[in-house]
């Protein structure tokens, strides 16, 4: 069973906006450190995620997780409301480490209340610019974030209720990544969260679940396709992303609280995962 108080909803509101299209809503290449609604109003348009291509139709609203490839499609007239959030990065995982969340759920009179109330309580926060080139960097996102300190703290509150709600909807829908059979796997799972500041070993997984060494990577790929080596390095790379973008440390300092002692693998690896330098990677989050 997945731990609740480990595990929660903890987003910030990032931009929130109405937004009329015709035929210019088309981006590529799109991987975000934050998650994205979007509540289809009238009109067609896609989503390609990763190898498959959402039609978009109007009464839905539409999830985007963190760090997942995308891009926007829109040939012709197309309105909607855009709601960007950002996951607490001091939470020791992400609840979409833990849950599958459905792509698209239905909007009932209240979510739509709800959402025109989201809209209406944090004027300010549309975007400028729709290329996400504009928005995704630490500039506009520490904007954003301060807009939101800066309102009423009743208004924050109630934003973020909003927003609880909204993602509650999903999460009733959503199947956990993990099956609960597997307990030896959810307590690896919450070792590597608790102690991702800090290097990790296999033997240390192991000895842990009482298995070996090469079981447990059996076991490991079987259920999260990947290596335990490869989990691992994906997710302090992730939490460096997260980190550089409200951070102003340097990349040997945010190297050594991830616990990387050698900061020459701490660059090879984030150009592995990311495609890009720790160093070209913030610089373009400057911009």
């Amino acid at each position: 069973m997945i731990n609740r108080q480990k595990n929660r909803l903890d987003f910030t509101l990032l931009n929130i906006g109405y937004a009329e299209h015709d035929a210019d809503w088309n981006f590529k290449n799109i991987k975000s450190p934050f998650a994205r609604l979007h509540y289809v109003c009238a009109g067609e348009a896609h989503i390609i995620l990763q190898n498959e291509v959402i039609k978009l139709q109007p009464g839905h609203l539409y999830l985007t997780p963190a760090h997942v490839h995308h891009g926007y499609e829109c040939l012709g007239k197309f309105s909607l409301y855009y709601i960007h959030i950002y996951e607490n990065p001091s939470l020791r995982s992400s609840i979409f480490d833990h849950y599958t969340f459905p792509k698209t759920i239905e909007v009932n009179q209240l979510l739509h209340e709800l959402i025109i109330r989201l809209h209406q309580i944090n004027p300010g926060s549309a975007l400028s610019i729709y290329d996400p080139k504009s928005y995704e960097n630490s500039a506009a996102i520490i904007k954003s974030i301060a807009l939101q300190g800066a309102s009423p703290y009743a208004l924050e509150a109630e934003s973020q209720a909003i927003i609880q709600l909204l993602m509650s909807r999903f999460l009733a829908v959503a199947t956990a990544k993990m099956p609960q059979v597997e307990k030896r796997l959810v307590r690896v799972l919450d070792y590597i969260d608790e102690h991702i500041q800090q290097p990790i070993t296999i033997d240390q997984l192991a000895d842990l679940t009482f298995l070996s060494k090469d079981h447990l990577i059996r076991l490991f790929k079987k259920h999260l396709n990947e290596t335990p080596v490869s989990y691992i390095n994906r997710k302090k790379i992730e939490k460096a992303q997260l980190m550089m973008l409200a951070d102003d440390s340097s990349i040997q300092e945010l190297s050594f609280r991830l616990g990387f002692e050698n900061i020459s693998y701490f660059n090879r690896l984030f150009k592995k995962v990311t495609g890009e330098t720790p160093t070209g990677y913030k610089r373009s989050m400057i911009k």
